[in-house]
Order: structure tokens, then sequence, then C-alpha cells
């Protein structure tokens, strides 16, 4: 006897891979006479390195590239950016949406504590 019933196709959960990235751009410090970057950076340390924290699901070197190019800029990287601070990012990378979310905010706030100028949003 033969059965005339289809099988049922496996129920494909969506699995959520980690694939964005946090990144963090070092400005020029030039950037500290945009009023509107100065004024998001009260206080900091004039000394060290202005920084942009970002995330993306590109690798941070392809989404580094489009802000040059000014595809989806942030005005301060596209005008400022100098390069990628890999050392403060790369060991985090890859994550979930989810994670780079908090992962951005997060090391935004903890590199403010350390005195440097940072744009984030």
């Amino acid at each position: 006897m033969t059965s005339n019933t289809k099988s049922r196709p496996k129920s494909k959960k969506k699995a959520t891979k980690p694939h964005h990235s946090v990144y963090v751009v070092e400005l020029d410090n030039e950037v500290l006479s945009n009023k509107k970057f100065r004024d998001a950076n009260p206080g900091c340390n004039t000394d060290l390195a202005c920084l942009y924290v970002g995330m993306t699901g590109l690798t941070p070197k392809e989404r580094f590239e489009n802000h040059k190019k000014n595809h989806k800029a942030n005005c301060f990287v596209r005008d400022y950016g100098l390069w990628l601070r890999k050392k403060m990012f790369q060991r985090r990378n890859p994550m979930t949406y989810e994670d780079a979310c908090k992962m951005e905010e997060s090391l935004a706030i903890k590199l403010r504590e350390k005195g440097h100028a940072v744009w984030q949003h």
C-alpha cells in the first residue's frame, strides 16, 4: 500500500546569524571646530582622539568606505574620518543585530568616560 500524502517540509526556523559589526573610526581633531560635535562632547580631553562609533551589517571596512564615498554617510566620518580603530572593536565582531545595537551604545559610553569626544547615534 502506497501513501498519496506528501511529506511535510521540515520547519525552517529563521536563525539569527551573527553578521553585524560594531566599528570605531578615528576622526581628525579638526572635527572639534564643528559646533554640533563640540556641543555633544562637553569636557572631553582634546589630547585624546575624536571617535565615531557605529554598527553595520557590512564589514567595517566596507562601511567606512561607504562613508568616505558619501553613500549613507555620517558627515563627521565623511569629512573627518581617518581610519578604523580595529583594536577597539575587532574582538567583539560579529554579533546579532540586537547585540550590535547594545554594543554600539555601551562602547560609545565607555570611550566618553575615558575622555574621548565621541559621535554615536
